[in-house]
């Protein structure tokens, strides 16, 4: 398997694996909802705001995951983990962990200090997310699920409290997703 950054050219085998695979797991709107947002996060993709790796085997594109920007008043570095999908066929092998795994650390090597994500605490527990109150960090909209916010810290120290709620990066700016 091939682990790497993605860019703008690969916008249409990331919007159908997202389509794809939400459309097996959710539903055929959920789908086209998140194909949409997957598709619209892949053309701006620059590396800075929106970070987009995968994963490739045989040279077809079996996963994907993005990392956004958070910009707070303050300097400190916050990108958000969403969305990521592994083909239908390539989940239960531990191939969406390694991948966060390696964005993860990709974020690192850019001195990135925490990573927030929005889902489901048991499977983002397994790769060092922990329940995280938005009193500590605020999520840019309202959340639906609270329960559902987590955070990471890359330092090694614990997350600190950062005021004011962030601003996201537009794709984002939509209640749906939150």
């Amino acid at each position: 398997m091939n682990y790497q950054a993605l860019d703008k050219s690969n916008q249409k085998e990331v919007a159908e694996l997202f389509t794809s695979v939400f459309s097996s797991s959710e539903g055929e709107n959920e789908g086209v909802l998140i194909g949409n947002l997957s598709s619209e996060l892949a053309s701006s993709i620059d590396n800075e705001e929106t970070i987009c790796f995968g994963v490739y085997e045989n040279k077809s594109l079996i996963g994907s995951i993005f990392f956004t920007r958070l910009k707070f008043n303050s300097p400190i570095q916050v990108y958000m983990l969403a969305p990521v999908a592994v083909r239908t066929e390539n989940q239960g092998k531990g191939i969406g962990q390694v991948l966060i795994n390696y964005g993860l650390n990709e974020l690192k090597k850019r001195s990135v200090a925490v990573v927030v994500t929005y889902g489901d605490p048991s499977f983002y527990s397994k790769v060092g997310f922990q329940s995280l109150s938005e009193s500590v960090i605020q999520a840019p909209l309202k959340l639906s699920m609270p329960e559902g916010w987590l955070g990471q810290s890359l330092t090694g120290e614990p997350i600190k409290t950062i005021n004011g709620r962030p601003t996201c990066v537009k794709e984002f700016n939509d209640p749906a997703y939150w």
